[in-house]
């Protein structure tokens, strides 16, 4: 029998009770081949402009991370940034302006070069839209205006008008620019590669829709993109709110979409949500509930997937969580072992999606900062250094992708979530510990010498920290994300 016997002892006072416990790891039994890719999300923001103090260092950042189908939005609280036609046309003229989209968007297709990606420009001009009166838009393109999607009724009901909107955009990066409502020539010379583009983002949340009048905007989108990249793949819904069971039963179902309109796949979201007042000592607990119920709500989606259209694809494409002090005051410190927690976290939801067959798994979110969801940030906003956050989607993704075997492995108490891998590296243990509590590790004899790599609360904004267990064993400080390589 290949077996391992990872023994786990809880730090005193309760150690002699905690050697009863042990991880029991059967290399030779397989449960499943995981298909899951580990990612993260980059929403557009002021920091992430040229010039910013934190520029260089966070794009640096996301081009270490090497990952696959990162999702790039830019989006509504910063319509100059993200809104490429920000006025209708009038007298023969149109404002199609990117001077301020492309810097960003060019900077992060080059530090993802090489990888497929995921672009969802999610914010539809407001003038396309019936409102009361013209959406003033600030002119510091730095300044949050949270009131740029008004309206209910599209002034266009084909959608059309905004089916066009996004073939002209999506032109303008991947084929080297288009011709304008006036037929105006408007040259790029970009011709970067779009694998896949996502149609809009949390539309439960935006212009009043329904899952009847977003299928019909999918359709409109997807059909205008077509006609100028045929293999470009789509993703639909990115729900904020994934408990939509009549979302996914309407969208899911090719029956209620044009003709050979493709549904590649659909996303969702989950955040938790927590008070600061908690402190981390009870918010693990309000964290990882919150996980829980989510987790049941992805088997029931997953359900309805499988009976619709069980080749259509799942990212769960932003993962994280939001403090309510992000809402309140900028100034509020969030407390250093949030981020180990929140990273913590991530970690979890990415085994337990792996477990359930879940194609894509994104982290939320590259960059926040005060007024803009810091809570969220896996950089150090001040100093453009990655956080606990980034170091545990890193040490994530660079010991475990798609094709890893799940092979047997029995629950441990205290705390501690386990799964070995049989993977390309070898073999792999990822452990996490989802209390306050350190836990000590004992090992034995052929995983001595393996090297273990950690995030904890002392490696703060630093790199994971690498050591090779002896003997005595290794101790998982609180809320530490570590994998095990052999």
């Amino acid at each position: 029998m290949n077996k391992t016997w990872l023994f786990v002892l809880l730090a005193a006072p309760v150690i002699a009770d905690a050697q009863k416990d042990s991880l029991i790891i059967d290399w030779n039994k397989v449960g499943s081949v995981s298909k899951s890719t580990p990612t993260l999300q980059v929403v557009v923001n002021p920091p992430l402009r040229r010039g910013s103090a934190i520029h260089d260092a966070t794009f640096a950042a996301l081009a270490a991370l090497g990952c696959d189908y990162v999702r790039y939005v830019p989006w509504l609280p910063y319509p100059r940034l993200g809104v490429a036609e920000l006025q209708p046309p009038s007298g023969g003229r149109t404002s199609w302006d990117f001077s301020l989209l492309d810097p960003l968007t060019v900077d992060f297709l080059e530090a993802t070069k090489g990888h497929p990606v995921i672009l969802n420009f999610s914010t539809i001009p407001e003038w396309m839209y019936t409102t009361d009166k013209p959406v003033e838009v600030p002119a510091n393109p730095d300044s949050v205006f949270w009131d740029y999607t008004q309206g209910t009724a599209p002034r266009d009901p084909s959608y059309q008008q905004i089916g066009d909107y996004y073939r002209r955009l999506f032109s303008w990066y991947a084929r080297g620019g288009f011709r304008d409502e006036t037929g105006r020539e408007h040259h790029s010379g970009y011709h970067y590669a779009i694998p896949y583009w996502e149609v809009l983002n949390e539309v439960d949340f935006e212009h009043a829709n329904t899952a009847q009048s977003y299928t019909r905007l999918y359709d409109a989108i997807v059909t205008s993109i077509q006609k100028v990249a045929p293999e470009t793949k789509f993703v639909g819904l990115a729900l904020a709110d994934p408990i939509r069971p009549e979302w996914y039963e309407y969208f899911l179902n090719p029956k209620n979409h044009r003709p050979n309109i493709p549904l590649d796949m659909i996303s969702y979201h989950f955040y938790a949500s927590g008070s600061i007042q908690q402190g981390v000592p009870v918010m693990q607990y309000t964290f990882f509930d919150q996980a829980d119920g989510f987790l049941k709500a992805v088997k029931f989606i997953e359900a309805i997937r499988m009976r619709l259209s069980p080749a259509t694809r799942t990212t769960v494409d932003e993962i994280g969580s939001i403090l309510n002090s992000d809402n309140g005051s900028p100034d509020a410190v969030i407390p250093d072992e949030y981020w180990n927690l929140s990273g913590a976290l991530y970690a979890y939801l990415y085994l337990e999606l792996t477990r359930m067959h879940i194609d894509i798994v994104g982290e939320s979110q590259l960059v926040g900062y005060p007024t803009q969801y810091p809570s969220v940030s896996m950089i150090n906003w001040k100093t453009g250094k990655p956080n606990a956050r980034y170091w545990i989607l890193k040490i994530i993704k660079d010991n475990f992708g798609p094709g890893d075997s799940l092979v047997s492995t029995s629950d441990v108490n205290g705390g501690i979530v386990a799964q070995a891998f049989q993977t390309r590296h070898g073999k792999r243990v990822l452990l996490i510990n989802r209390t306050d509590r350190p836990v000590l590790l004992a090992l034995p004899p052929d995983l001595q010498g393996a090297k273990l790599t950690v995030v904890d609360p002392s490696t703060g904004d630093n790199a994971p920290a690498s050591v090779v267990p002896g003997q005595e064993g290794i101790e998982l400080k609180p809320l530490a994300v570590a994998v095990l390589a052999q």
